[in-house]
């Protein structure tokens, strides 16, 4: 409220208008990230609860979020509905897709896509593959580019100075929690990723998650450019690194596929 005697100007309710909009969308994150409780969204915004209960009740209204007594809040209909929307939006995931089905029942294994967001790869597609092994990977999640299959391959169209910044923050996130083997001393690890980039395929040894091991390759635009990734994942009974050998040109003829479909030529 402006101070008593003042007008309300439209560039006063232009700047409370969005103030509002970004305690919304910052509260949406902090749901998102697992705080459900009014307590707690109110101590992470740094917000009265008087006004973070009625950014609640408006985004509750909105079908943006879901209240389930006694227990907290969760993402609502709407924004399962938006992301999917987003998804289909992005033609990469559109023509990829089918590849990907056909990649997973090829080699019973989960088959992933992934895009650069910033120094982490953005999951966009799942294929579960057919030996019932359950990953952690989801859509939606992001993971560091240097531990996993699937940011290798994003790597290879990353300058190579660049290099060690991803490698350190993906150090740093491995050290952060259990059953993420450390990576491979600096030397060594640069040594293997640019020994990747004749191949076109790259390997995940278990960086990421002890027991699974990945063969990624990059899928490139017109242009040339790595634009995604996609990687068939699986438990390390059935990834040694004999099959490993083997499935690298399997995955890179199916990211070639999926590039060529984005207007790449192999010239």
């Amino acid at each position: 409220m402006p101070p008593e005697g003042e007008a309300e100007t439209p560039e006063r309710q232009q700047g409370a208008g969005t103030q509002t909009l970004l305690r919304g969308l910052a509260l949406l994150e902090c749901v998102a990230s697992g705080v459900g409780d009014v307590k707690g969204i109110a101590a992470r915004l740094g917000t009265p609860r008087s006004t973070t209960h009625r950014i609640l009740n408006s985004l509750v209204a909105g079908q943006y979020l879901h209240h389930v007594p006694y227990k907290g809040y969760l993402l609502g209909p709407k924004l399962i509905q938006l992301g999917m929307q987003a998804l289909e939006q992005r033609p990469l995931v559109a023509v990829a897709h089918p590849h990907l089905v056909e990649l997973a029942q090829r080699t019973g294994d989960t088959v992933h896509l992934g895009a650069v967001e910033g120094t982490e790869v953005l999951y966009l597609d799942k294929i579960p593959g057919t030996r019932g092994l359950e990953m952690r990977s989801r859509v939606g999640m992001r993971m560091p580019l240097a531990s996993t299959g699937v940011g290798k391959a994003l790597m290879l169209g990353i300058p190579r100075a660049e290099w060690p910044d991803l490698y350190e923050r993906a150090c740093r996130f491995s050290a952060q929690g259990l059953n993420r083997p450390p990576l491979l001393p600096w030397p060594e690890f640069e040594e293997r990723l640019a020994g990747y980039i004749p191949k076109g395929w790259s390997f995940d040894l278990e960086e990421n998650e002890i027991g699974i091991r990945c063969v990624g390759a990059p899928v490139r635009d017109v242009r040339g450019q790595v634009v995604a990734a996609i990687s068939v994942a699986s438990a390390l009974p059935y990834m040694p690194h004999e099959r490993m050998a083997e499935l690298g040109p399997v995955v890179r003829a199916t990211a070639e596929a999926i590039s060529k479909e984005l207007g790449w030529t192999d010239r």
